[in-house]
């Protein structure tokens, strides 16, 4: 399978191209490097630098490589940036996938996986969030998303386009051999947050509103590691190279963590262990028993429960994703 990584070289994407190759795959990135870093690309990967906004820039990728599957991480993702810079998030992630699907409209590509968010659901309406929920983002970080979705089922109307949509919310973690991990400029995601306070980096953690709806005030995540997500995204493409239809699955763990410290230290630290060595959870229950803690203003566009029912995906794509019980 010869399958294009948009957004190869952030995150989620760099781990998934590490599955993919791991699994036998031909890759090929795309990345303009505004938050990717050139040191997560894979050695054995094809790079490509550009910005999926530019359409000369795709279609000559696609003159040049021959692609069976699109996986989209190129989009902006920062939920309290794009309250603040919704036009950004317009330009980015609606008008990059736009010019995306016409280049793959002409080229004669028909099969994508998207990199979604669980916030296309917004403010839910129960616990867990199911695919058939009602989608009312709360900020246009996740109404940008979900627009992209219709995009991309319309598009699949007119054009024969099958997709798959993977809704998520809170990744972790980094790949087993430690060569990629973690890296936001600015950090956003709490685990590293939080291991920064030891090192020197951070005089203390913040926690963003203490008085939703939760038993202790402090807004509710599913985290899912960052692997199990690669797994999933690679296991969409497959799906669909199989002749598998359009459809939208959420991933987690299906349980929720509160963000109260330290309270959480105990959830955390299972989390991790479920993961890495005893050690690393163990430290990080430590830093967070010990850690300064300011409590600030929530933040706008923020909802306050976020675990998803994730069962479909495994009857969807004939494997669990989520591979982490616990009970807390």
């Amino acid at each position: 399978m010869n399958i294009l990584v948009l957004g190869g070289a952030g995150y989620i994407g760099s781990h998934t191209v590490y599955a993919l190759i791991e699994a036998g795959q031909n890759v090929v990135i795309a990345d303009n490097l505004l938050t990717g870093f050139a040191q997560a690309v894979h050695p054995q990967a094809k790079f490509y630098k550009g910005d999926i906004r530019d359409r000369a820039f795709l279609d000559d990728l696609f003159a040049k490589e021959r692609i069976d599957v699109v996986i989209h991480f190129a989009a902006c993702s920062l939920v309290g940036e794009s309250v603040t810079q919704p036009l950004k998030y317009y330009d980015n992630n609606l008008c990059g996938t736009k010019v995306l699907l016409e280049a793959m409209v002409q080229a004669g590509v028909d099969k994508i996986v998207f990199s979604s968010t669980a916030a296309t659901y917004g403010e839910p309406k129960r616990v867990p969030i199911l695919e058939d929920d009602p989608t009312e983002p709360t900020n246009p970080y996740g109404e940008t998303k979900l627009s992209m979705e219709k995009m991309f089922k319309w598009v699949g109307a007119a054009h024969g386009i099958r997709y798959v949509s993977l809704r998520y919310f809170n990744a972790c973690g980094a790949h087993a051999s430690g060569q990629i991990g973690e890296a936001h400029n600015p950090e956003s995601h709490l685990i590293p947050l939080i291991l920064q306070v030891p090192n020197g980096k951070r005089e203390f953690i913040s926690i963003f509103g203490d008085d939703y709806p939760t038993k202790d005030g402090t807004c509710v995540r599913d985290y899912i590691h960052v692997t199990d997500l690669a797994q999933a995204h690679s296991l969409a493409a497959e799906y669909l190279m199989a002749g598998g239809k359009s459809d939208i699955f959420n991933l987690g763990n299906g349980v929720g963590f509160t963000l109260r410290l330290p309270a959480p230290a105990g959830s955390l630290a299972l989390l991790l262990g479920g993961m890495f060595v005893g050690m690393l959870a163990s430290a990080l229950g430590e830093i967070l028993e010990v850690a300064p803690v300011m409590m600030r203003r929530f933040r706008l566009g923020d909802v306050s429960l976020g675990v998803r029912w994730v069962m479909l995906i495994g009857k969807g794509l004939g494997a669990v994703i989520a591979t982490l019980v616990f009970t807390l």
